[in-house]
């Protein structure tokens, strides 16, 4: 069965999109712990990020850093945060939270944005790429 992740992959729900190439996809997580928070993902379904193969999950970090790099642009925080936990979706992510205050990764504590927001944002920090 198909995670939600590879629905978001083959179009068949819908995601505020930041960027993609061939092998990985950025978009706006819907249940952010801060602005801006954005999952990177493989655009192979696999379960855990360290059973990846070792050029895929290198090509993942480099694709998320270019990602954070973005987000740093777009969203005022004092930094891009970085978190792999893998509990909530069995497929590979990284989150890439920005950050003013260490409870903004401790995902308990959520902000709530419109759809507007979350369609500009997604404009904003893909064109900061």
């Amino acid at each position: 069965m198909s995670t939600i992740f590879t629905k978001i992959i083959n179009g068949e729900i819908p995601a505020y999109k930041i960027t993609e190439d061939d092998n990985f996809l950025a978009f706006l997580d819907v249940n952010p712990n801060a602005k801006g928070h954005t999952l990177c993902i493989p655009k192979q379904e696999i379960n855990k990020l360290f059973d990846m193969e070792q050029q895929n999950y290198v090509g993942l970090m480099e694709f998320a850093r270019k990602v954070a790099i973005a987000l740093e642009k777009t969203v005022p925080c004092k930094r891009v945060g970085m978190a792999v936990v893998g509990l909530e979706v069995p497929h590979a992510h990284v989150h890439l939270i920005p950050l003013n205050e260490m409870d903004e990764m401790r995902f308990v504590n959520k902000v709530k944005l419109e759809k507007e927001e979350f369609e500009e944002l997604a404009k904003a920090i893909s064109a900061n790429l």
